[in-house]
């Protein structure tokens, strides 16, 4: 009897046990497969900016916080169309009543320099310049504050980033620029799914 334990019934329940192995491990690769085609899906639909009117938009909280500062070490001037701007620790700032005041520059607002911690971000056969929530593109030896197409993904948001809702649907605003959180890979993502036109 141990003999055709031996010979017969424990090499059949290996055979039945790395059939269930690779049966198992083979389901686990087609779900992998379908959450990548799903990210390459929602990486490549609608190229084209989509606009939401302002007046659809609903700010989580009734009021933004603006900060300012009194001084601005180490402060770099930037002019543009005629009016001085300053950059320090990472953001813009303008000037108005004897403070600084961050703001975000404006579409076509350039600069000669990127600031040293920008991420590029390549979408669509185009790489852009992501610096904490502002987008540029190379323009000669400039760059130029672009809005990014619908479709573009970053990896994280800037600190005061505020949450929106629109028919129902909760989105990240920075910016003017309407985000979507999203998985890639596994790994937390932010898709851009529209600009905000400020009515």
């Amino acid at each position: 009897m141990k003999t055709f334990i031996k010979a017969y019934l424990l090499p059949s329940l290996f055979l039945v046990a790395l059939t269930a192995q690779v049966s198992a491990q083979t389901k686990r690769n087609t779900k992998e497969k379908t959450v990548t085609t799903t990210t390459k899906r929602t990486t490549t639909n609608n190229n084209t900016n989509r606009r939401v009117s302002s007046t659809k938009v609903t700010y989580k909280k009734p009021t933004r916080k603006v900060v300012s500062v009194r001084s601005l070490p180490k402060k770099t001037v930037v002019k543009y169309k005629e009016q001085n701007y300053y950059y320090a620790n990472n953001k813009y700032y303008t000037q108005a009543r004897g403070r600084y005041i961050v703001i975000a520059p404006k579409i076509g607002f350039r600069i000669k320099v990127l600031p040293p911690n920008f991420r590029r971000v390549h979408f669509n056969n185009y790489d852009y310049y992501n610096v904490n929530g502002i987008f540029y593109t190379q323009v000669d030896s400039d760059y130029e504050v672009v809005d990014p197409e619908v479709g573009t993904i970053v990896y994280e948001l800037p600190d005061d980033y505020e949450r929106v809702v629109i028919n129902g649907l909760t989105y990240y605003e920075y910016a003017n620029i309407l985000y979507e959180k999203i998985q890639v890979d596994g790994e937390r993502a932010y898709e851009v799914v529209g600009i905000i036109d400020m009515e």
